[in-house]
């Protein structure tokens, strides 16, 4: 292994770590560099060669939670055209995602609205790219103007956050209820998008 790969694989170790150590009862702001470095097996002082301080660290994990989320939407995309069903689809890869990296979603949900301007302003960027993302999906599907696009892929990803926040310490019944209503929430949402003259698809 080269040198290199050798401090890429350290690297994606320190992430890994910080990710790891998130849970319903610990955010961000509570991890010491101390606790990160023993989770990831290196030295505190060999984490300064990867990042200049635990605020670096903390907007790079935005940063990742931020890809895994467009990755999702891109993953959404091809089981659609599997069966068909944007919508379900959609919320079901969704949930699967806020189950299974639930410190990743929990990540972003606390520093949307945190005390860091810096971390806040990065959340905002990603939600954003995932946003602009589903208003180009939608707006090639429909065939409808870019800024109708954009205010319906507004909307929806507001209801998904919130779906995804109240399904983080649910029940597998309750998570069930909790996507069924959100299905039904995003079908009427795309039906009233149809009075704008487009033929929603669910």
């Amino acid at each position: 292994m080269t040198r290199a790969q050798q401090k890429e694989k350290t690297r994606r170790a320190i992430i890994d770590a910080a990710f790891q150590q998130l849970s319903a009862d610990k955010g961000y702001s509570s991890l010491s560099l101390r606790e990160v470095t023993r989770e990831a097996g290196i030295a505190p002082t060999s984490f300064y060669r990867h990042f200049t301080d635990m605020d670096e660290l903390g907007l790079t994990l935005v940063d990742e939670a931020g890809l895994m989320l467009r990755q999702l939407l891109r993953q959404a995309r091809h089981r659609i055209e599997a069966n068909g069903s944007v919508i379900r689809t959609s919320i079901e890869t969704f949930m699967e995602f806020v189950t299974g990296h639930s410190n990743v979603f929990r990540l972003l949900l606390r520093e949307r609205s945190g005390t860091s301007a810096a971390f806040r302003s990065a959340v905002a960027r990603e939600i954003y790219h995932f946003g602009a993302e589903l208003a180009d999906y939608l707006r090639k599907e429909t065939d409808c103007p870019a800024e109708f696009a954009q205010m319906q892929a507004e909307a929806m990803v507001i209801l998904v956050f919130h779906a995804g926040a109240d399904a983080l310490d649910a029940t597998a019944e309750q998570r069930k209820q909790i996507t069924q209503r959100t299905i039904m929430q995003l079908r009427w949402m795309a039906h009233g998008a149809a009075s704008y003259g487009r033929k929603p698809k669910d």
